[in-house]
């Protein structure tokens, strides 16, 4: 079954197309990030209107390179929450118009949702139950998958995401956007203990905060200039990114103790962290469990992730597989709840 996934929630604009939930037959993505870095961040308005000029190329594109026509595939998977409304709404309307145009199944995905899916497209003898972190721009849970279309979040982010706090530091401290690999390239010779930053209290045993580490490293700048100095760009950045990885991999890790949980895994944007990705295995390590990283290309923002999380959704709702053209894009919405589909 080749599934044709569509994906705009953030500033990517994405088509791929994905062959039983496993193989990619292509993944296609135009970014606007180079655009976004002028203004420190992700504009709502520049990223919709990228959309809309890129999203019909794409698409166009993913089929060239999978040697598809519409005609061979078996369903369009979209991107339908949560994400910045506008660029989501670009890919909801776009894939109800080529589905309806098509006489296919239109298959509403959670963001997240595809996110773990990328995981399939990297293990292809992952199958749930298992842990999973999912740390991006936007999120930070901490959720049992407990099958291919049912989630529970033991933790989560109280206020900032992992990723927003990144980019926020790396505009604290003038290193662009994206902030993660921004942080991470400056971190590089930087001493990891130059500078010791919080680790915020939050209620919850598996929850996490970064609005006051992201607060501790402005605050430090701050001091810095209103002495007439500069913080140590390279040691700022390698203390922050140690102790946001150390928190993420603490809670992770605490959480697979909780349960018991043999198999650890990582998705998102955050998930191409060396420094998380080497705390991780070390914890794995001692903990006696498997740990599962997806590769680094399917990390970001991308449609493979959301075709492929399309084909297990419909799967398993074989009597609605049709679309529903009422489907509307959606901001925020809880990975646990079941997408709206059609008869």
């Amino acid at each position: 079954m080749k599934i044709l996934g569509i994906e705009s929630s953030c500033d990517d604009t994405c088509a791929a197309v994905v062959e039983d939930g496993r193989r990619i037959l292509a993944s296609c993505i135009a970014s606007s990030a180079d655009e976004q870095n002028l203004y420190g961040g992700v504009v709502p308005e520049i990223a919709s209107r990228r959309h809309i000029e890129h999203i019909s190329a794409v698409a166009r594109r993913a089929l060239a390179e999978a040697d598809c026509t519409m005609q061979q595939i078996d369903g369009v998977a979209v991107t339908y929450a949560p994400g910045l409304i506008g660029a989501v709404l670009v890919g909801v309307n776009f894939a109800k118009s080529l589905a309806y145009a098509a006489a296919k199944p239109l298959i509403p995905v959670h963001h997240l949702r595809g996110h773990i899916a990328a995981l399939y497209l990297t293990h292809a003898s992952l199958t749930p139950p298992f842990l999973c972190l999912v740390a991006s721009g936007g999120h930070s849970h901490i959720v049992q998958v407990e099958s291919y279309t049912r989630f529970r979040v033991l933790g989560r982010t109280v206020d900032d995401a992992a990723g927003e706090a990144f980019d926020k530091v790396a505009r604290t401290l003038g290193l662009g956007y994206p902030g993660g690999p921004a942080v991470s390239r400056a971190a590089k010779g930087g001493d990891k203990t130059a500078y010791p930053l919080p680790t915020p209290h939050v209620e919850g045993r598996y929850n996490v905060s970064f609005s006051g580490l992201k607060t501790a490293v402005l605050n430090a700048v701050n001091t810095a200039r209103q002495k007439g100095g500069e913080v140590r760009v390279a040691d700022m950045a390698a203390s922050f990114e140690w102790r946001i990885t150390e928190i993420l991999a603490d809670k992770l890790l605490l959480a697979a103790g909780d349960t018991n949980a043999k198999r650890i895994c990582l998705a998102g944007g955050v998930a191409a962290n060396g420094a998380l990705r080497e705390k991780l295995a070390a914890g794995a390590k001692r903990l006696g469990a498997q740990l599962f990283l997806p590769d680094l290309a399917l990390c970001g923002d991308n449609a493979a992730m959301i075709a492929a999380q399309g084909f297990y959704e419909r799967a398993a709702a074989p009597g609605a597989t049709w679309a529903n053209w009422a489907l509307n894009g959606l901001p925020t919405l809880g990975i646990e709840e079941a997408p709206p589909m059609g008869v």
